[in-house]
């Protein structure tokens, strides 16, 4: 393989394990605060209305919740909406006359950072009843559209960081050639504007839950079109079509402007380095306005940050392959004025993702009790360790290429100058890195210090990167990449984790609730014993949900969603934390359904409570639930 392909197959290497790393399900960033009527509460008369409140403002539409009855009848008296004008609140309304019985609530909304989630509970009134209602237990996100959606989502991370990445490196650091970059921006530009465009068509099917085959359903584009995320890639095709001419009249007038006898480019006006400024802004903007940051506290602030950390970490990636592109190309000279531009470049970067990344990391955890007792938290000291190891490496580079250097004739400007960047730093702001800014400025402060034997920037015979040290360079780039892609990838997991502080207000939240509401709890669960007419569901009724003596009632309903009977029910629970169960709940049929009343669960926690049916004396299949024991 030919020098230029291996630094084409290491970016393509990079984009496949950005989106290896983000290419599982995503856990949403909003949850379900508090809802009324409360999660199997018993109600003495109907409500007029069904409310859900959540930990950040959600996205809805017409049929956002949906109420059905006993006998599966949606009892909606209208449309769903946002509740006073809030964001975070939804409410719909419900038919007068209620009937007694056990009413489900199938909910579907998108999360402010743009991901959908759904679920389903259940209120009654009078008493609980059997339900025949059918509530899917398929995930939020249609497995083929949520892929596509993500391939999409992350190669328009890549491009955009190759796009602003190797602008940046040409505008700044002044390559004595930029033909060899041309193709780098170019892959970039188009890269975006196809990966923006799909990502146009696959939003309706990502949040609507449905597969690739409703991909131009008009109702879906419209959808899409009118909402926040549909409204930001709007603009990202727009400021793209502004980039283009850009570049395009960029290339045109440095095509002939060089200076110095090995053509060094010159020092582009400052009118050309605030219009590209804005435009890279502007598309760093198209992603803080539809995620994570533009919503939960500190909204304005929130963005700015994910806005530049974004930025940075495009500076960084991009100019790493601008970099490895400009050494495999070796009819391309490399100056030592360059090194050292990239170099002041990469470590403002550096100082950039380390003081927004620990503003974000603040901003999701919120207390130090999230650090280990969330995922968040627990993912984050995850990341800080491979931020650790990274640092090490990163000096056994330095050390081993100066090693190299001081062998060859004399050249003032470390060879690792480059390599100022660390991987590390925030999250929720796409897949970012950054790190301690000590060894970024050692690199810099060695390229920037006494100057014994560096030329100015300014004088007209810029020494270039001789070839033994053009491999030294080359190698340490790679090896400080590979490292650091361990980072990107933990990054990447990080922002699809739920944050620490929506966590525990959510689960705080939900204690309150339930402390207050709840008399009882209701499962329904999906069965299939693999034989014909072996499908069905069981609905199980937990009252009152909390420690000591409870009473189960359990009701089969078959696949033609009437009551049906089986030869046996059993039901036990366990506390693996506690080490408690299985403890055997002791069904007896009741005629009609199985039931006790003498269930004793000795403490509260997270309860795994499983289920076996058996259809007849040799079918038999069980299931698992987990359900929370009130104290």
């Amino acid at each position: 393989m030919s020098a230029p392909r291996r630094a084409v197959a290491l970016v393509a290497l990079l984009g496949t394990l950005f989106l290896l790393g983000g290419a599982g399900p995503a856990s949403a960033h909003s949850a379900v605060r508090e809802t009324t009527p409360g999660e199997g509460t018993v109600l003495k008369s109907a409500p007029k209305q069904v409310t859900m409140t959540f930990t950040e403002s959600v996205g809805i539409t017409d049929d956002s919740l949906r109420v059905l009855s006993p006998e599966n009848r949606r009892v909606n008296a209208g449309d769903t909406e946002h509740a006073s004008g809030r964001s975070d609140s939804v409410r719909v309304p419900l038919d007068d006359g209620l009937a007694d019985g056990t009413y489900t609530v199938a909910w579907r909304v998108v999360s402010a950072d743009s991901h959908p989630i759904s679920g389903a509970f259940t209120f009654s009134i009078g008493k609980p009843s059997e339900t025949t209602a059918s509530v899917s237990a398929e995930p939020a996100v249609n497995p083929a559209s949520g892929a596509l959606y993500d391939i999409a989502r992350y190669a328009a991370y890549a491009a955009v960081a190759l796009l602003i990445g190797a602008a940046t490196f040409v505008l700044v650091c002044r390559p004595a050639s930029a033909e060899p970059l041309r193709g780098l921006v170019r892959a970039g530009w188009w890269v975006l504007v196809a990966t923006t465009a799909a990502l146009l068509l696959f939003r309706g099917p990502y949040e609507r839950g449905t597969g690739p085959s409703t991909l131009l359903d008009p109702e879906l584009i419209e959808n899409t079109l009118t909402s926040r995320p549909g409204w930001a890639l709007l603009a990202r095709l727009a400021l793209l079509a502004g980039a283009a001419v850009f570049l395009v009249r960029l290339g045109r007038g440095a095509a002939a402007e060089t200076e110095g006898p090995e053509k060094e480019q010159v020092r582009p006006k400052p009118v050309v380095l605030a219009v590209g400024g804005v435009l890279a802004v502007g598309l760093a903007g198209t992603w803080a306005a539809a995620e994570h940051a533009s919503a939960g506290i500190q909204v304005p602030l929130a963005m700015t940050s994910s806005m530049l950390h974004l930025l940075a970490m495009a500076v960084w990636l991009g100019g790493l392959a601008a970099l490895l592109t400009t050494l495999h190309r070796s009819e391309a000279l490399l100056s030592a004025a360059s090194v050292a531009r990239f170099s002041r470049l990469a470590f403002a970067s550096v100082a950039v993702l380390v003081l927004t990344g620990v503003y974000q990391s603040w901003r999701g955890l919120g207390s130090w009790d999230a650090v280990f007792d969330t995922s968040y938290g627990r993912i984050l000291v995850v990341k800080v360790c491979a931020v650790v190891l990274l640092l090490a490496a990163a000096g056994f580079s330095r050390r081993w290429t100066g090693r190299l250097t001081d062998a060859e004739e004399p050249l003032r400007v470390p060879v690792l100058e480059t390599v100022g960047v660390r991987a590390g730093g925030g999250a929720d702001s796409g897949p970012g890195a950054s790190s301690s800014s000590g060894d970024a400025g050692e690199s810099t402060s060695a390229a920037a210090g006494d100057g014994s034997d560096e030329k100015p920037e300014n004088e007209s015979e810029p020494t270039s990167v001789p070839g033994a040290r053009r491999g030294a360079l080359r190698r340490s780039v790679l090896a400080e990449v590979v490292v650091g892609v361990v980072v990107l990838v933990i990054t990447t997991v990080l922002t699809g984790t739920q944050p620490g502080r929506a966590e525990i207000e959510t689960a705080a939240a939900e204690e309150t609730a339930a402390a207050g509401q709840r008399t009882a709890s209701t499962t329904l669960i999906p069965f299939d014993v693999g034989t014909p007419g072996g499908q069905g569901k069981v609905q199980i009724v937990l009252e009152p949900g909390r420690v000591g003596e409870n009473t189960v009632e359990a009701v089969v309903i078959g696949p033609d969603g009437g009551i049906a009977t089986v030869p046996e029910i059993r039901l036990s629970f366990t506390l693996a934390s506690q080490k408690i169960g299985p403890i055997d709940a002791g069904l007896t049929n009741k005629g009609g359904y199985w039931g006790t009343s003498s269930l004793n669960l000795p403490i509260p926690g997270t309860w795994t409570m499983k289920v076996t049916i058996r259809t007849s004396d040799i079918d038999q299949v069980s299931e698992s639930r987990r359900v929370k024991i009130l104290r």
